[in-house]
């Protein structure tokens, strides 16, 4: 089975490298020289504020790059827009570990692409790198300047915010529609500062553009799945020579249900996978014995439980209905009235070993279609069944054929 899946894995990697994951979506950027050039831009809806990007002057041209030191703006429609700009930049740690007494930012020069969010008589802006996230804002001076909020320690060790990017929407956004109350209830983060920015060029009488306004996505998927699985065991005793019982390959099949979370980054190519499968694995086996008076040994299994995988899933498109995926995954094993019996044919009865699994780890490989029907390969690694044994211990292989149908 490890081979089979190996050359799966390989096979699919060949494939992968002959599509693209992302798209080239149209757009423009604007360069050095000020001159616009409408292009096609390699979308990879960014999560941090990048420093470059690739794009294509034409479907078939070759794929060229840009960065943050020879373009001034670009954008790809209906999705995003970045302005670079020399800012004062924060580098305050939001980590609540990190934390000091002093309450005034830390303010850094940086060369950045800011990510527009709201463009209008008030433009709003937005910077995001590992654990690092600020908000930008440009008034009717045109100077973008970054709001100031930031966490740190009083007197007496507690710990304290400086909201003074409130007082800054104050002095440079008033308008005779947004009241004090407005001014008093707006927090930092994205959408506060949206509908804020939103409700002043409104108020304003000023035509603006939301770069961030998106057709609602769907978060989750609900899929139900049905599988069949190869399953094999060969337990032994490591203080017994003759002790090795291989109960062979054996077809079953399970049943589950599976919620998918998909990731707000990278145009929807990762997301985080929850699992509840049902499956079984019940069989016997008749094993010689030259020391025992009629010389024979009936074994048997029955091993029922509910798998709770926990993983991550890649998706590589390759065109509007149809894409490929790969998984990886941890799974969390729960049996109920599961053991391995014995029994002599001098109907001696040894007590039978209760079935612990350990967790163990699957790999997958998919295909869906039209956001419907799955098709998944998955193999798991060797899972150890015997864990309360000292002595005895288990080898429990699956390959699964898995079919599924989502229904969210």
């Amino acid at each position: 089975m490890k081979k089979l899946f190996l050359l799966l894995v390989i096979s699919s990697n060949v494939y992968f490298s002959c599509y693209s994951q992302i798209i080239f979506e149209k757009g423009y950027f604007i360069n050095e020289a000020n001159k616009r050039i409408d292009c096609l831009i390699k979308n990879l809806d960014w999560k941090y504020n990048p420093t470059k990007f690739e794009y294509k002057l034409s479907v078939n041209e070759e794929i060229s790059s840009a960065n943050i030191h020879n373009v001034k703006e670009f954008r790809i429609y209906d999705a995003s827009k970045f302005v670079r700009t020399l800012v004062k930049l924060d580098n305050s740690s939001d980590d609540l570990g990190e934390i000091t007494t002093n309450k005034n930012p830390l303010f850094n020069e940086k060369l950045v692409f800011l990510r527009v969010l709201i463009e209008g008589k008030a433009s709003l802006y937005s910077y995001e790198e590992s654990n690092l996230t600020r908000f930008f804002y440009k008034g009717t001076d045109s100077i973008i300047n970054q709001f100031v909020y930031k966490y740190y320690l009083t007197e007496d060790n507690k710990i304290a915010k400086n909201n003074f990017f409130r007082q800054q929407l104050y002095n440079n956004l008033q308008c005779q529609n947004i009241t004090h109350y407005d001014f008093e209830h707006i927090y930092y983060n994205k959408n506060s500062l949206e509908q804020f920015f939103q409700k002043y060029n409104e108020c304003s009488n000023y035509n603006y553009e939301n770069y961030e306004k998106r057709k609602k996505r769907n978060q989750f998927n609900l899929t139900i799945k049905t599988g069949l699985n190869s399953n094999n065991l060969l337990i032994h005793n490591s203080n017994v020579n003759s002790s090795k019982i291989d109960f062979g390959n054996q077809l079953t099949l399970s049943l589950g249900v599976e919620v998918e979370y998909i990731l707000p980054f990278r145009k929807n190519t990762w997301s985080l996978v929850v699992e509840t499968n049902y499956q079984y694995f019940k069989t016997e086996k008749n094993l010689e014995n030259s020391n025992l008076a009629y010389g024979i040994i009936f074994s048997n299994v029955n091993f029922k439980s509910l798998e709770f995988p926990l993983g991550i899933r890649h998706y590589f498109y390759l065109n509007g209905t149809s894409k490929i995926f790969i998984n990886a995954s941890l799974i969390f094993d729960y049996t109920f009235n599961s053991s391995i019996g014995f029994r002599r044919s001098d109907s001696v009865l040894p007590l039978p070993l209760k079935i612990k699994p350990i967790n163990n780890f699957a790999f997958g490989i998919g295909y869906k279609y039209n956001k419907k029907y799955i098709f998944e390969i998955i193999y798991q690694t060797k899972q150890e069944l015997l864990s309360d044994y000292h002595y005895w211990q288990s080898d429990y292989k699956t390959l699964s054929f898995v079919f599924g149908y989502s229904i969210l």
